[in-house]
């Protein structure tokens, strides 16, 4: 096998896994950024995962090929006002904040199987008629070389994810609103001295949180699951946490870790088609992004530096 056509079977499957990360880390990276630590990524998806299997599930036949699309919207939406249950206990009453992401991942977890044994008489829904499917990318799969590993066989939510990460940037950095959020994350009290609510940017930071989370998850169960039960979202969220510590809290520092996560997913996947990975066994390949994860949590690869008023429940009138 030739060094090309291993990157043509690597590339399009690492983009594949890394959709989903990113969506969430970049969510991750806009709630940390505002002061609030959002433990919930896990959670978010997992309610991103099931509304959008649902109802995906359910208006198939009424929405035919836009089915997917419309269901990453209402996940989207779902996820940002599930998240408003952190936002009022993180913000509003000073709750723990990781305490207060620990409960948001239990919670959706436990809704989820809930009310999928209620409706679909047991521990997982059906697979969906309605899911993405991989493309060639027009135009762009005609350049040579690149195109055959770039843009073959690629799904659509995998750049448009790294769209995200790049407008994600410019809010962040080149927007009076991305400059408040950060003013908030770093100095709540000299913001408010200025006249910035930040109660308010928190809440929004949380919302936006909330929303790409639920992308992420949806894009995952309607491109990689295909259904949803209790172990549709295992440990994509706390991926997604790590890369955004390990992005350094930057939506494209995020975005470049939660592709090397991705690839990392992808390696139990591709090791058969790769002479160097052939030979290791899969279990080690399929715990590697775990492993990644715990590492990069633990400080490990490289040092990180939060916001100043990250995890700091704010009052107002104190320093």
């Amino acid at each position: 096998m030739s060094f090309l056509d291993i990157l043509q079977s690597i590339v399009p499957i690492a983009l594949f896994y890394s959709a989903p990360l990113i969506f969430t880390a970049l969510g991750g990276v806009f709630s940390e950024r505002s002061g609030v630590v959002n433990i919930g990524l896990e959670g978010l998806m997992v309610m991103g995962a099931f509304v959008g299997i649902v109802f995906n599930l359910t208006f198939a036949d009424t929405f035919g090929a836009a089915t997917p699309w419309i269901s990453v919207l209402v996940a989207m939406v779902v996820s940002a006002v599930f998240s408003l249950l952190h936002a009022v206990a993180s913000v509003s009453f000073r709750a723990d904040q990781v305490v207060s992401g620990v409960a948001i991942n239990f919670l959706a977890l436990g809704l989820g199987v809930f009310l999928t044994k209620q409706w679909y008489g047991k521990g997982q829904t059906d697979m969906v008629s309605q899911p993405f499917y991989s493309q060639n990318i027009p135009l762009l799969s005609d350049i040579p070389i690149l195109g055959s590993i770039f843009f073959e066989g690629v799904y659509l939510t995998s750049y448009i994810a790294i769209i995200f990460a790049i407008i994600a940037w410019f809010i962040l950095y080149k927007t009076s609103f991305g400059m408040r959020l950060t003013s908030v994350g770093q100095h709540p009290m000299a913001a408010d001295t200025n006249g910035i609510n930040v109660y308010a940017m928190r809440y929004v930071a949380v919302m936006i949180s909330g929303a790409l989370g639920g992308i992420g998850g949806s894009v995952f169960a309607l491109t990689i699951a295909l259904n949803f039960s209790q172990s549709t979202i295992v440990g994509q969220g706390f991926m997604s946490l790590a890369a955004v510590i390990f992005g350094k809290w930057h939506p494209l520092g995020a975005m470049g870790a939660a592709l090397f996560f991705g690839f990392a997913q992808s390696l139990s996947v591709i090791s058969s088609g790769v002479p160097l990975l052939e030979d290791i066994p899969k279990v080690y390949l399929t715990i590697a992004p775990y492993v990644l994860t715990i590492l990069a949590l633990a400080g490990f690869i490289g040092r990180s530096e939060a916001p100043k008023a990250n995890n700091q429940p704010y009052i107002k009138g104190t320093r």
